[in-house]
């Protein structure tokens, strides 16, 4: 599939720039990873527009100034271990890998593992590891992580993630009521515990515990 042309590929970073993404490892990372592969069927011809759009499974594939935000937040450096928690289309994690040594990503549905496992391939991001599970458990076997993203809603930052960032990490993640504005939050563990700060406003599917039922 082409990529987008040029006027296109402008018109998505301006966008970006003009939402607050500044950062420019996160906008070079955003212009090579192309957002057409995961946007499908009747959606595609929207995927460089600044606006979330459905995908399988009842999930969404966020706005890409979001993903931006989200992603500039993070603070990634070139050696850290990151943890997704919802891989949905897998473009959060196709932006990471670009940015990080090592990303982990879960998901609960497997149809959305399949189809995100298949655009990696076909994209050559050999550092992505995708796995079905309840990501609000996170992964203990690979813990700690350096950061830790979470794309779905949580009314907490769940505990177990808290427990799995290193000291000095970072993780960025919406919390609040399901069926109400959400706030993005960054926590920073240190050795005295946790210190968050407020980002944005935000709105994502709620983080549900189990496997989806194609999982």
């Amino acid at each position: 599939m082409s990529g987008p042309d040029a006027q296109t590929k402008m018109q998505f970073l301006f966008a970006l720039r003009s939402k607050g993404v500044t950062d420019k490892r996160v906008l070079n990372a955003m212009e090579e990873i192309d957002r057409g592969p995961f946007v499908r069927g009747i959606f595609a011809d929207r995927s460089y527009e600044d606006m979330p759009l459905p995908i399988a499974c009842g999930q969404t594939i966020s706005q890409p100034s979001v993903v931006g935000i989200m992603t500039q937040a993070l603070q990634v450096n070139p050696r850290d271990k990151v943890l997704e928690v919802g891989t949905g289309s897998g473009y959060q994690a196709a932006i990471l890998s670009k940015l990080a040594r090592r990303v982990y990503t879960v998901e609960r549905h497997a149809r959305l593992v399949r189809e995100a496992q298949g655009i990696f391939q076909a994209l050559q991001l050999v550092n992505i590891t995708t796995m079905i599970a309840d990501g609000s458990f996170g992964l203990p076997d690979q813990a700690p992580f350096d950061r830790i993203i979470v794309t779905a809603a949580a009314e907490d930052p769940p505990g177990p993630l808290l427990a799995q960032l290193k000291i000095g990490g970072i993780m960025v993640v919406p919390v609040g009521q399901s069926d109400a504005v959400q706030t993005l939050i960054r926590v920073r563990r240190s050795e005295s515990g946790f210190d968050y700060d407020e980002i944005r406003p935000v709105r994502f599917v709620p983080l549900l515990e189990g496997l989806g039922k194609d999982g």
